[in-house]
């Protein structure tokens, strides 16, 4: 379940399918994949340098909430028969050691790259209903129920941040900017490769 306790029923028989925008939805799907196990590289590395911090069991909190959005990006990747992106070897490396990375600079830095990484997703899930909306809201409404949830999920952990003084981080606007930068590259690669 996401999140929220929204269920999504989905059937990975053709027949479910038919008439959806399928090259859309493969790339909602795969993208969206590729950002939550991003995401949970990420707080993995934050938890292997400050899990016995005293911002260890709010970043487990947080990263909770990731595994779930995982597990079902998981399943619906399943269910709708879509590849994930080549370059989840690299978002393995690449989140871990930005999670690791930013936790060595302080629980501040942590926070801020939490803010930076989770305001970029919370767009990008914007981008995505706007488009679903568009499509047809009544066909992908389950869709449509567990990217808001989600969407809500980032913006909750992105506040979280900024009550741990995100915004403190020497060089802050620098440090979001460059991270927010990648964030806009990486979503831009796994939706199509």
């Amino acid at each position: 379940l996401p999140a929220g306790g929204a269920s999504l029923r989905l059937c990975s028989s053709r027949a479910a399918q038919e008439g959806i925008n399928r090259p859309v939805i493969d790339r909602i799907i795969r993208v969206d994949h590729a950002g939550e196990y991003g995401a949970n590289r990420i707080y993995a590395g934050q938890m292997a340098v400050l899990g016995r911090s005293s911002v260890g069991p709010i970043i487990q909190q947080m990263w909770n909430q990731e595994k779930d959005h995982l597990k079902k990006f998981n399943e619906l990747m399943v269910a709708y028969r879509v590849r994930p992106t080549v370059l989840l070897p690299f978002w393995n490396i690449a989140g871990f050691v930005l999670g690791a990375g930013s936790a060595l600079l302080g629980k501040k830095s942590a926070m801020a790259c939490t803010v930076a990484v989770e305001e970029s997703i919370s767009e990008h899930y914007n981008n995505q209903i706007r488009t679903l909306i568009e499509e047809d809201p009544e066909k992908y409404k389950e869709l449509l129920q567990v990217i808001k949830q989600f969407r809500d999920d980032e913006q909750e952990h992105h506040d979280i941040g900024l009550e741990h003084d995100a915004e403190a981080t020497p060089a802050y606007s620098v440090l979001k900017t460059a991270i927010q930068l990648g964030c806009k590259a990486a979503i831009f690669l796994s939706e199509r490769i």
